[in-house]
C-alpha cells in the first residue's frame, strides 16, 4: 500500500481471468494445474501427472484430477464478470492416470441460470481416452469479479 491506496487491485484488474486466476488460486498452482483457454461458455486446464501426483496405488490422486477439474470451472463460472464460487460437485472417475500423463479438463457452460449456473466438465489424457466427468453447480454473489478481458 503507497499513500493508503492498495495497488495489488489495480493489478489484479488489468489481469486477464486467464492470467488471474492462474496466478490467484495458489493451491491449483501448487500441483501444476494451468489455464490454457478461456472463452465464453468454455475454459481449458491443464497438468501433467507426476510423482507428487501419486496415490498409495501408484495412480494419480483423485483430489488432483478433481483440482484440474475444478480450476476450468472456474474459469467459466466467472468469465460473466461477476464473483461465482462452486456449491456443488459430482465427479466420477472412469480410468485412473498415470505417471506422465498430460491431462486435460474442459469445461462447458450448460445453463447460465443467473444465480445458479451449471457445468460439465471432462477430464481426458494425451490419448483422448476419459479420465474423469464432472458436474458443477456455482452460486453468483453479488460481486463483480473485474478483469481486463477472459484471455
Amino acid at each position: 500500500m503507497r499513500n493508503g491506496f492498495d495497488n495489488s487491485i489495480l493489478t489484479i484488474n488489468r489481469m486477464t481471468l486467464l492470467e488471474r486466476l492462474n496466478s490467484t488460486d495458489r493451491f491449483a498452482a501448487s500441483i501444476g494445474a494451468r489455464l490454457t483457454e478461456v472463452r465464453e461458455r468454455y475454459a481449458k486446464a491443464e497438468m501433467t501427472v507426476e510423482e507428487c501426483h501419486l496415490n498409495g496405488g501408484n495412480v494419480c490422486q483423485g483430489g488432483a484430477i478433481y483440482t484440474l477439474a475444478d480450476l476450468s470451472f472456474a474459469a467459466v463460472s466467472n468469465s460473466r464478470g461477476v464473483l461465482t464460487l462452486g456449491i456443488a460437485n459430482n465427479i466420477t472417475f472412469l480410468k485412473s492416470a498415470q505417471l506422465g500423463d498430460h491431462l486435460v479438463a474442459e469445461c462447458t457452460e450448460t445453463f447460465n441460470h443467473y444465480k445458479l449456473p451449471y457445468c460439465d466438465i471432462k477430464v481426458t489424457n494425451q490419448h483422448g481416452e476419459l479420465i474423469a466427468v464432472m458436474t458443477g453447480l456455482s452460486y453468483r454473489l453479488k460481486q463483480a469479479m473485474e478483469v481486463a478481458s477472459l484471455m
